[in-house]
């Protein structure tokens, strides 16, 4: 079962090019943005990449509190949940994740030269895949206790 939770949630990764962030700011103030998200890595180690100004509030609270919550599929029946922590790219790891980001947003190379573009990396501790449109729903949660794999 938990390899196919795990399948199942990698392929609506792979299918899926938007999600609702929210973050909150250093007081607990929520806020909620709409970002263009690229999946990295295989169904054992699920990470989320998107790209942001350092001028944007979103930034801001991401650098104060990097715990973020995530919605990706809306105007779906199916839906998929994700809490996890951001991280701010660099060297290594931001080429990486710059090359999956680029295949799935090709216009993100235009961006790339912008002043103040910088890219974030989510490690999700938590994912649920909702599936309103089977009778009876059907829903599957991952945890994450260690780094690198869910359980």
């Amino acid at each position: 079962m938990e390899d196919a939770a795990r399948e199942l949630i990698h392929n609506y990764l792979e299918r899926h090019d938007l999600a609702v962030i929210a973050t909150a700011s250093p007081s607990g103030s929520p806020a909620a943005a709409l970002i263009g998200i690229a999946l990295m890595g295989q169904a054992q180690e699920i990470r989320v990449i998107f790209d942001t100004l350092t001028t944007t509030r979103k930034y801001a609270r991401l650098k104060a509190n990097p715990r973020v919550a995530l919605v990706i599929g809306l105007g779906e029946e199916t839906t998929l949940q994700l809490d996890g922590e951001a991280e701010e790219l660099a060297g290594e790891a931001l080429a990486e994740a710059k090359a999956a980001y680029f295949r799935k947003w090709p216009d993100g190379r235009e961006r790339e030269a912008w002043p103040n573009i910088t890219y974030f990396m989510v490690r999700p501790s938590w994912i649920r895949h909702s599936d309103f449109g089977l009778q009876p729903p059907k829903i599957v949660e991952l945890h994450s206790f260690e780094a690198g794999g869910f359980k």
